[in-house]
């Protein structure tokens, strides 16, 4: 039996997109001989340039039609279309939990899309969530990290966002375990569309919060994904450092004599902020310049 030769296309698209952006970004890094500030980021000036670029992307297309799709669409609605997306992510993440040998984590991602595919109507309802089924975040990337594969240079690529060498080569993995993958492309060009759409929408708030607070939107990013992903690879057991150590014992100490002064009170207060988005969203490898969530 034949294989249909548009199906065969579409299975080929990710992997050529990841390839050719990563063959773009190393030809340009040999150009690249501004002093560098950062030692885990060589390739600083030619990443600020693509993430201008990402950034011009998403101020003037994703984030005016995420905003428009939030007028549009009613917020239940909206909350369906995430689910379904998130529950086709728990693909991925069953596999790369599995690859890593955690087999509870394993066990509990395919009860997820077991359990929200059949009774939650193909994912338009998670009650995997509802019945106390954690979600994981796993990609590729991890699994290599998992197994002390180091992360490489910080590279920021067109259209995908914060990454890095290791994380951008399990782009390739991580597709073929997305079942919209090995749809045709009149199929799967429309679902990744929506699910760009889903995913920017969800983040509109914490973006805008960003643009707010951080003083060099790059240098943050760049710190808070590789942080996170270095948070995600030791399994959750530490938080990443977001600042000096005595900075942090003080602000603990502070901590401490506010709540021995008002016990009552409840004063929360934020050691850091993580932007990525995916994944987010959406933590993915590198999440899209609009993440895409896994």
């Amino acid at each position: 039996m034949q294989r249909n030769p548009v199906q065969r296309v579409s299975i080929r698209r990710p992997f050529a997109a990841v390839a050719a952006a990563l063959a773009s970004l190393l030809a340009l890094a040999g150009c690249a001989s501004a002093p560098q500030h950062h030692a885990g980021d060589p390739f600083e000036p030619m990443n600020r340039a693509v993430f201008s670029f990402n950034e011009g992307l998403d101020q003037h297309v994703a984030k005016p039609v995420a905003t428009g799709y939030t007028k549009i669409t009613p917020q239940p609605l909206r909350e369906a279309i995430s689910n379904v997306f998130s529950n086709l992510g728990d693909v991925g993440n069953f596999a790369n939990d599995l690859l890593q040998l955690k087999v509870t984590d394993a066990t509990e991602d395919l009860m997820r899309v077991a359990f929200n595919t059949t009774f939650g109507l193909g994912g338009l309802i998670d009650w995997a969530s509802a019945a106390g089924l954690p979600k994981h975040q796993q990609d590729f990337g991890l699994t290599l990290g998992h197994y002390g594969v180091p992360a490489g240079p910080y590279l920021v690529l067109p259209l995908f966002g914060p990454s890095s060498v290791r994380d951008a080569s399990g782009w390739v993995v991580s597709s073929a375990a997305s079942p919209t993958t090995y749809l045709t492309a009149s199929a799967s060009v429309p679902i990744y569309g929506a699910n760009v759409v889903s995913s920017r929408a969800d983040m509109l708030g914490a973006t805008n919060l960003l643009e707010q607070a951080a003083l060099d939107k790059y240098s943050f990013v760049r710190d808070a994904y590789t942080q996170r992903r270095a948070y995600l690879i030791d399994g959750g057991s530490k938080l990443p450092a977001y600042g000096d150590d005595d900075d942090n014992d003080n602000d603990n100490d502070d901590a401490a004599s506010a709540n021995a002064a008002a016990p009552g009170d409840a004063a929360p207060r934020v050691e850091g902020a993580i932007a990525s988005a995916p994944a987010e969203a959406r933590d993915g490898p590198g999440q899209p310049a609009v993440a895409v969530r896994r």
